[in-house]
């Protein structure tokens, strides 16, 4: 999978700009605020129709302008597609893959997947379980479009739920309809919970080898998927986990009237990570959270591999600074193979035969952009 080449008009900064792409290595470089990280933007939006940003399409039209839109020729199972995404500030968007209209927004991932590493998910073990489900939701939709409709509905339904139990004290008529509610939610919940249980357990397995490789062989990697108490083999198929989800809720029935919460479902899940059997949120340091936050993310990458036969587009933003020089050489060696975009303030120090530039200043490509010279990639012997 690649991106040859991008046109983009009035998204984010960006006023009429296109670029041609390399195969192999693209370093978009440029100071703070310039649009690097704009663009990166775009190219994942082409995946999935959604930012890491923001929730809202509005806020990726640009200042002044009711329109936005995104062209791109991408290559994808050796064929040619032409991706066009149209944003309107008062309308819904449009999507067209060869001019043909798609039906839901997560087919596009039958064109395109990337996996996109930023500074913020350097933190990911440290934070909150909010941040890992994100990860998981992301990384899930684009391997499986029917998880990426599965947990959409089940966002949708469980906003109706909480505005339920959030009213109901004045407004009474809506507890009868609040377990039409609860029995829809145990049922998207459940086929949310089976794709998770398989998609961490391939995780796992491919995050141990590399979080082995990154410390000489010195720390074991275990990740563990907590989900709903009552679900008892989250492998299970769908049809026997929604009863289980339906105890759940009716234990936890008199405790979401009372707190006007919704307390049961797996958007309380989580995403464990030890390290030598020890928690790695509480007691891993600085650095081993870093190592297990790129294991992650490589082994997404390698995950997309192994299920469609093609490296994913690979996006770096401004990852790199944040990594000492061993992890910035243990990150480059890992990625060899696939379209790659490095974004940075300074160029670093990698080589591929296709290697090129674009510097950036106020959303627009800085005169006399070049194709790079080789370089030697740090570690790398040049025998």
């Amino acid at each position: 999978m690649r991106v040859n080449s991008i046109a983009l008009d009035g998204f984010r900064n960006y006023e009429g700009f296109q670029a041609d792409f390399s195969p192999e290595v693209n370093i978009i470089c440029g100071e703070n605020a310039q649009g690097k990280t704009n663009l990166l933007e775009s190219i994942d939006y082409l995946s999935g129709s959604k930012s890491h940003r923001t929730r809202k399409d509005q806020e990726l039209i640009g200042f002044g302008r009711d329109l936005a839109s995104i062209r791109a020729e991408i290559v994808s199972r050796d064929r040619d597609f032409r991706v066009e995404i149209d944003l309107n500030r008062s309308g819904r968007r449009k999507i067209l893959v060869n001019q043909v209209k798609l039906k839901k927004t997560s087919e596009l991932s039958g064109y395109l997947r990337t996996v996109l590493f930023c500074p913020e998910d350097l933190s990911l073990i440290r934070e909150g379980d909010a941040e890992r489900r994100r990860f998981l939701d992301r990384s899930i939709s684009q391997l499986r479009p029917k998880y990426a409709d599965a947990i959409a509905q089940y966002n949708r339904l469980l906003e109706h739920k909480t505005r339920i139990l959030r009213d109901w004290g004045e407004k009474p008529g809506l507890l009868d309809v609040l377990d039409e509610f609860g029995d829809a939610l145990a049922r998207s919940g459940a086929v949310v919970i089976h794709y998770r249980a398989h998609f961490i357990r391939k995780l796992h397995v491919i995050s141990r080898e590399i979080q082995a490789d990154f410390s000489g062989g010195r720390e074991e990697l275990t990740l563990r998927y907590e989900t709903v108490k009552t679900v008892t083999d989250p492998f299970a198929p769908p049809a026997k986990l929604y009863p289980q989800l339906l105890e759940h809720q009716e234990r936890h029935r008199r405790a979401e009237l009372s707190s006007r919460l919704c307390l049961s479902g797996p958007h309380k899940d989580n995403l464990a990570a030890e390290i030598g059997g020890t928690p790695a949120r509480q007691f891993a340091s600085q650095g081993q959270t870093r190592t297990v936050a790129l294991s992650l993310k490589l082994a997404e990458r390698e995950l997309h591999r192994e299920d469609t036969g093609q490296w994913p587009v690979l996006l770096l933003d401004d990852v790199l600074s944040e990594l000492d020089k061993k992890r910035q050489e243990f990150v480059l060696e890992r990625i060899r193979g696939g379209q790659v975009f490095i974004t940075g303030c300074e160029i670093p120090e990698t080589r591929r035969e296709e290697t090129k530039l674009f510097v950036i200043e106020k959303g627009a490509l800085a005169p006399g952009f070049c194709v790079l010279p080789e370089k030697e990639l740090p570690g790398e012997n040049s025998g």
